[in-house]
This record gives C-alpha cells, structure tokens and sequence, in this order.
C-alpha cells in the first residue's frame, strides 16, 4: 500500500472532451497507472446507468456516482444516500406550480414528471450524448429510493428553492437544470467511503475535476487537479491545474503530481 495510490477521475469535461470521446493520452495514462499498480476510480454526478459504456471501456468497477450518494468498491455497492422522501414530495409540488419540470432517478432509471418533451430536459440531457432519455411516470419517486433529481429552471431561478428547501443541495450543472441533492452530499463525501474501506491515506489520494460540483472533492482530496477547462471556482481550490481536457490534459496533470514519467 506504501507505494499505491488512488485517483479518481470525474467524467464530463475531465475523462471526456468536448466531444464526449476520451482522449486517446487519457487510455493510455490510465492503463500506465494500472500498470504500475494504482486504483482507478470514477467520481461523477452521473447516473450509474449513464456511464456504464465508459466503466466498460477503461475497466473501472469502483465510482462515486450521483455527486457521492451511489458508490460502488470494485463491483459492490458501499453506500446509499437517498433523497428526503416528504421533502421531495414538497419539492415536486412547489416544481410544478412554477412549471419547472423534475427529473427522477435511482441505481437504474430517470423518469420525468411531465409527458411530453420539454425544451429544458431535451436541451440538457442532449448535452451529456447518453443512450437512455427520461420516459413519463410522475409517480416515480414515490416507489422507490430516489438518489438524484433533475430541477430544470434558468439560471437563479434555484434560489428560491435553496431557501425553502433545507433537505437538499441544488449544484447547477446546465443553464437550464441543477442537480438536487442531499444536504451536504458530495463526491467528498462518497470518495471518503472508498478510501477508508481501502486505507488509502490522504497523502496517497488523488482527484482530478473541472466543474462546480467538484469543488469540495478537490478541497478534500490532497492531491486534487483541476483541468485548464475547468470552472473558475474548481481551480481556485485545487493544488494543481493542468491543461485541458482536449489537450492532454489528464496524461499532463499525472505527470506534474509524480504518478506517470
């Protein structure tokens, strides 16, 4: 373990490029850093259903999914934190009085609240390049355990949710959706279950990121790198910045912390 580190690699902006292809540099390193006996993680606000293609492609079994509250240790679910469920109830009422539609999702599906194809979740979601799309069943989230929604409003239109609503986080991610979370859930937060089932030391963590909801996991990890593409906010707290994702930019930030040559 002395001479064994973990990384965790968030997805969009980080992993992927603009065009939502991993960069050929990024398979490499990461087969290096297997090679030479590291962990490999992923650590994404994604469903885990929305990167099950690219777990497959670069063989990683352990991720922090839904910004910390789905993580799964090599195959293995480890931790679950659900949304609030009467808060959601109150939530999705206070949504649709203000004709914001929500989007609902566990471990393996999203359904949305409203029928048709609403420009918000149509314009956001086609962003991420996904298979599945979110069908109609406004009922959803009162079957099962919800880890995530989907609020889709205009920028600042969150605010007024952030003050009535204590249960949740609202991380803006599109500028015409927010993710709601749990309060005070973060990737942070679910990269801590990994790591001490692992015992990985904080001087033997790594965190690579670019968006807001990054943030506390490169505050956290004490060796966390934000891309060049990477949000103002992620790079002020960040030990390191390297180049963008387009450039190189995970094989460049693993040679600036010492992992790769």
């Amino acid at each position: 373990m002395s001479d064994q580190s973990i990384i965790f690699f968030d997805i969009d902006g980080t992993l992927l490029d603009f065009n939502k292809q991993i960069p050929a540099s990024t398979k490499q390193a990461i087969a290096d850093l297997r090679a030479r006996g590291h962990e490999v993680a992923i650590a994404t606000g994604r469903a885990p259903f929305m990167f099950e293609k690219i777990r497959k492609e670069l063989d990683i079994d352990t991720y922090v999914s839904y910004n910390g509250q789905y993580v799964v240790l090599r195959g293995e679910v480890v931790y679950r934190n659900p949304l609030h469920a009467d808060a959601l109830v109150a939530l999705t009422e206070t949504a649709i009085q203000n004709d914001n539609p929500i989007v609902y999702m566990d471990a393996d599906d999203m359904r949305a609240n409203v029928p048709e194809e609403h420009e918000y979740i149509t314009t956001s979601i086609s962003t991420l390049q996904v298979d599945k799309f979110p069908t109609y069943d406004p009922a959803y989230y009162q079957q099962r355990e919800m880890y995530q929604c989907l609020l889709f409003c205009l920028e600042g239109a969150e605010q007024q949710y952030e003050a009535n609503f204590k249960d949740f986080d609202f991380i803006r991610w599109h500028p015409m959706s927010v993710d709601v979370l749990p309060a005070g859930g973060s990737k942070a937060h679910g990269i801590a279950k990994i790591t001490e089932k692992l015992g990985f030391p904080a001087e033997r963590q790594y965190a690579f990121g670019d968006g807001l909801n990054d943030v506390e996991m490169l505050k956290q990890i004490h060796h966390s790198v934000a891309m060049g593409n990477a949000e103002p906010e992620a790079k002020a707290v960040a030990r390191y910045v390297t180049k963008p994702v387009d450039e190189d930019g995970i094989l460049h930030g693993l040679r600036m912390v010492g992992l790769l040559d």
